[in-house]
């Protein structure tokens, strides 16, 4: 191991505790408003869905809890201390990100992507070493390691992806769509792996267009509508016939799950 300048490691969070918190965030994109006044809390040890229809400002949110988008009015809280107040450095060590398209213009392998997650915390080749197998195993892209990223297909991007933000080991995790270019068992995967963080202490964050996957999987789900929050808490609370059919503008069926209880959104059709 290298030896160097001591790495503060943040403080693993209590369940329950707020890791990450958004008071009256405001966007304005090009001049028009896409989010208006929205206030959320992200705590440890939960799964968090965000979830609403195209346009809803659900990705323009998850940038601005990353620090990526700065809002017009509001700000974002990690450990009480505002995102603005943490060097690039110290909030890469706290929150990960995985952004909803990846692009990378040189021939990096998949190795070397997902090695980029351990830059934060420093040479430790080791430690690297390890933390990359892992992640690489869990993601079931240890057969890519020596691939060249952009060979591969959209699905297998997408879990060489999460595997550098799992990579990071941070106690926030922020997902934007990570199911979107996934076949069936492994979106499950993705979402199981979610759960394992958030069961382990993280706070995971993941925008899902699939109301069944945050159904199944998440402990609590915020809806966005027209660029604010019209509900959040658990989802059989959120996730009402009445809602949906309004906030999506189609009549949806909601009846819960036979076997585990939880909602299942099905749309309505006649007969």
């Amino acid at each position: 191991m290298r030896m160097g300048k001591r790495i503060e490691v943040p403080e693993r969070l209590e369940h329950g505790k707020e890791a990450l918190r958004a008071d009256g965030v405001s966007v304005r994109l090009g001049g028009q408003p896409v989010l208006r006044d929205v206030a959320l809390q992200l705590r440890a040890g939960e799964v968090l869905a965000l979830v609403g229809p195209n346009g809803s400002g659900k990705s323009t949110l998850l940038s601005v809890l990353a620090g990526d988008v700065t809002p017009d009015s509001g700000g974002v809280w990690i450990g009480g201390r505002t995102i603005a107040d943490w060097s690039t450095v110290e909030l890469a060590r706290r929150r990960a990100v995985l952004p909803q398209r990846i692009t990378l213009s040189f021939p990096f392998t998949v190795g070397e992507v997902v090695r980029m997650g351990r830059t934060p915390w420093g040479p430790d080749d080791d430690e690297d070493d390890k933390v990359v197998d892992e992640v690489m195993a869990l993601t079931e892209t240890t057969a890519f390691v020596e691939r060249d990223f952009n060979s591969l297909s959209g699905g297998e991007q997408a879990r060489a992806a999460l595997a550098r933000v799992l990579a990071q080991r941070t106690g926030i995790v922020l997902l934007d769509e990570p199911t979107a270019a996934l076949d069936l068992k492994h979106a499950e995967s993705v979402l199981a792996i979610a759960n394992q963080g958030a069961a382990a202490g993280d706070a995971v964050l993941v925008v899902l267009h699939d109301l069944g996957f945050a159904a199944a999987h998440a402990d609590r789900i915020a809806v966005l509508s027209d660029g604010r929050v019209v509900a959040d808490g658990q989802p059989a609370e959120v996730l009402t016939e009445g809602l949906l059919s309004e906030v999506y503008q189609h009549r949806v069926e909601v009846f819960g799950h036979p076997r585990t209880g939880r909602p299942v959104v099905m749309p309505y059709r006649e007969g």
